[in-house]
């Protein structure tokens, strides 16, 4: 039953949040993606400090072990940024069907080539994570994969867009992602059976997940807050007070999913 947990967490998480992200990058509705950017940073890291750390020394993790997972786990994140592994890119671009040509459309259709393989890496990475949350227990997972959805939605808008700008149809566009989508899955499973053998490994998993959530939420979601402000007439304006109402809106059912978990 845990398995099929994991795996309709994983779908919902990575699939369902793919073919959301098309739907809403072709309506009136990519204007709500903005606000969807405050909630997830606030979700992302309520369930890092509320959960996914507090959990991974419940399980045993002993401090300094924890404590290095930590640090190895915000380097290595950058690190893989730097190589372009793991893209995390949410500036979206209204796409105007302007699709380049001749030498520039080569370049960018390797570039949406490209902008797949990290996407597969990456979801493959969030699989395992969900399925280490999993393993910690039932809740726990529910809420990581709810906090990797926030975050996948904005993140499958933007490499919508970016595909089609690098000359896929949307068809192509919504395919190859549903694709790189099955990553996560392969992931869920793959480390479902791995940590079902090797327990002492979920604790630390946990801390990477955390150090996964806190990276992406101060690295890359909270400066684009910043540009989004400013983006309005260079003022702040309504902004001032709904991106951090969002945010700690995002940090609240992190909490109260943590009452939630520690009452059962």
């Amino acid at each position: 039953m845990l398995l099929i947990y994991t795996v309709a967490a994983a779908t919902a998480a990575t699939i369902i949040s793919i073919l959301l992200a098309a739907a809403v990058s072709l309506g009136p509705l990519t204007r709500f993606v903005d606000r969807l950017v405050s909630f997830s940073a606030g979700m992302l890291l309520g369930t890092a400090l509320l959960h996914l750390l507090p959990e991974s020394i419940h399980l045993g993790g002993e401090i300094h072990g924890v404590s290095l997972a930590m640090l190895l786990g915000l380097v290595g994140f950058f690190v893989l940024e730097r190589l372009a592994i793991l893209r995390h890119n949410h500036h979206h671009e209204h796409d105007g069907h302007d699709h380049p040509h001749g030498h520039d459309a080569a370049s960018a259709g390797r570039g949406g080539w490209a902008l797949l393989g990290g996407s597969f890496i990456h979801l493959l990475a969030d699989g395992v994570l969900i399925a280490a949350a999993f393993q910690a227990g039932t809740l726990l997972g529910l809420l990581t994969a709810l906090a990797i959805a926030t975050h996948e939605i904005p993140q499958q808008i933007s490499n919508f867009v970016v595909l089609l700008n690098s000359g896929f149809s949307r068809a192509k566009a919504l395919l190859f992602n549903l694709l790189t989508g099955c990553g996560a899955l392969l992931g869920a499973v793959v480390a479902f059976f791995y940590l079902a053998q090797s327990a002492a490994w979920v604790p630390y998993l946990l801390v990477v997940a955390a150090a996964n959530f806190i990276y992406i939420a101060l690295s890359d979601l909270i400066p684009q807050l910043h540009a989004q402000a400013h983006d309005h007439h260079g003022g702040l304006g309504a902004a001032a007070w709904q991106q951090p109402a969002l945010m700690l809106i995002g940090i609240a059912v992190a909490g109260l999913a943590a009452n939630v978990l520690h009452a059962h």
